[in-house]
């Protein structure tokens, strides 16, 4: 009863004209700046931050939180129409949305990309509401050593998600890893493989490697080819909502993506991404049904499952902030500083000195999905319309949002010509038909796995025999090599190549 007592507390709270105009203001800011090209939800809250100092505390974090949702939705919807990632996770999206829209059914992409987010994003909420307390004790049996397991897992993951050659698939992740090895060493202050740059000391954003190898290397590769052959959405666009069949075959997809990113949400350190790659990977798993389109090929289960995974790790993603003041991720990092500004102690306390903020944050997430799905689904048509433009002006001005949103990330010229370096070897990607999805988790989970690791062994006193004796990165570490001797089987490795020979 004190869970209902609660919510109803805070739903008090958030029905106040106020806090539903600022509800409101935080999506629409969010998902609109969100579409810009690679302006992540990061970027998004930081410059929007200032607009919150004068507001009271929990109109304030209502504003954040809707910001952060919006902005992850609007990522999604760039992801899908032009191919690229408007944050990390989105570069699941890519792989199914983009083909859909290459289709003529980015309309249903779109509608399964917000559907899904809505309802991971309710049951998240409620997730949040009824197991904050119990589900961070979870999280506190998370050490470096599971850490680090997790994200070998992750990586054996993203062999197996991977289309066509498994030898590519490892040859773009180990690339990945490299290329996150850049920049200064977090223990010892030395730069590495910097080559005397002072601006590689910073190491390469994910961002830049994003737009310049899904967005740039489209780009030039439509640019190759004679302008009869380029990629034309127009006269293609088929329906703006998804079909019965649609429904029949996303709605599983969905409640297993929300299973996925309730639990993976609650981890510090990319909960959310990493349950967008486990949910691409499960989709994969489970066998086609009759009449459905192949993996890779446009399947609605690719972009659905992601999406709704991703959505419900972000929701809960706030239990180790509200409940024990860790900010799992970035974004999570600036709520706090958003709480610090307000004199508010984010952590156990939060529930109980401020229950109005606490549930009212919480009662306050629904209302902003809602608002998610009203304020989206009318405009999935004004969406589409852009791809109606011809591609002689959707490029130059893709390419011009591109080098906007990259030079404000960091007001760095050097960062755009990044971009188009990176362009370029996205292009020899396509070429050579490798997939470009491992490289960027490579990228992203290397440094944290790095880090993790010395963590471990620092603790352990050098013993690398901590990565088995403690049970769950043990039985992590057994996932992952089985489902490693899985892919290896010859009957299963015949069975992955009949699955994607269409696309090689």
């Amino acid at each position: 009863m004190d869970l209902f007592a609660n919510l109803a507390l805070g739903f008090g709270v958030a029905f106040t004209p106020i806090n539903l105009l600022y509800a409101f203001i935080g999506c629409l800011l969010g998902t609109l700046i969100g579409v810009l090209p690679g302006v992540g939800p990061v970027a998004t809250i930081a410059m929007l931050l200032p607009a919150t100092y004068a507001l009271p505390p929990v109109s304030a974090l209502i504003m954040l939180a809707g910001i952060y949702y919006g902005a992850q939705y609007g990522g999604s919807t760039t992801a899908i129409l032009v191919n690229l990632p408007g944050e990390a996770s989105s570069v699941v999206t890519i792989i199914e949305g983009y083909q859909m829209a290459r289709q003529g059914r980015a309309g249903p992409a779109l509608a399964s990309a917000g559907l899904g987010s809505f309802f991971a994003g309710c049951v998240g909420t409620l997730i949040l509401a009824g197991f904050a307390a119990p589900l961070t004790e979870v999280a506190f049996k998370f050490g470096p050593a599971e850490y680090f397991s997790l994200m070998i897992l992750g990586l054996v993951g993203a062999v197996v998600l991977a289309s066509g050659s498994l030898l590519k698939a490892i040859g773009m992740i180990l690339l990945g890893l490299l290329i996150g090895l850049i920049g200064t060493d977090v223990n010892s202050g030395v730069a590495r493989y910097s080559f005397d740059i002072p601006e590689l000391t910073d190491g390469i954003g994910f961002i830049v490697i994003a737009m310049g190898v899904f967005g740039y290397g489209e780009i030039i590769m439509n640019l190759s080819k004679h302008e009869s052959e380029r990629e034309v959405f127009t006269d293609r666009v088929s329906g703006l909502m998804p079909t019965a069949a649609d429904f029949k075959h996303m709605l599983p997809a969905v409640l297993r993506g929300t299973a996925i990113g309730s639990g993976l949400g609650i981890l510090p350190g990319g909960g959310a991404l990493l349950s967008a790659f486990a949910s691409y990977t499960i989709e994969k798993k489970v066998k086609l049904k009759a009449g459905e389109i192949p993996f890779g090929k446009g399947n609605i289960r690719g972009v659905a499952g992601p999406e709704s995974a991703n959505n419900a790790g972000s929701q809960t993603s706030f239990i180790p902030l509200l409940t024990l003041g860790i900010p799992p991720n970035a974004v999570m990092a600036l709520m706090v500083g958003a709480m610090t500004i307000h004199n508010i102690q984010p952590g156990p306390q939060v529930m109980t000195s401020n229950p109005e903020l606490f549930w009212g944050l919480i009662a306050s997430m629904w209302i902003g999905n809602a608002m998610l799905i009203i304020l989206n689904l009318p405009l999935i048509g004004l969406w589409i319309k852009l791809l109606t433009i011809p591609y002689r002006w959707l490029f130059p001005s893709i390419v011009l949002f591109c080098a906007i949103g990259v030079y404000s990330t960091n007001n760095n010229t050097w960062d755009v010509w990044m971009v188009a370096i990176f362009g370029v070897i996205g292009y020899a990607f396509i070429k050579l038909g490798a997939e470009p999805a491992p490289l960027l988790l490579g990228l992203i989970l290397g440094p944290m796995m790095e880090e993790n690791l010395r963590r471990a062994l620092l603790l352990s006193r050098g013993d690398w025999s901590v990565m088995v004796t403690r049970p769950i990165s043990a039985t992590l570490l057994g996932l992952a090599a089985l489902m490693v001797i899985i892919v290896a089987l010859p009957s299963v490795k015949r069975k992955r190549q009949e699955a994607f020979q269409e696309e090689d």
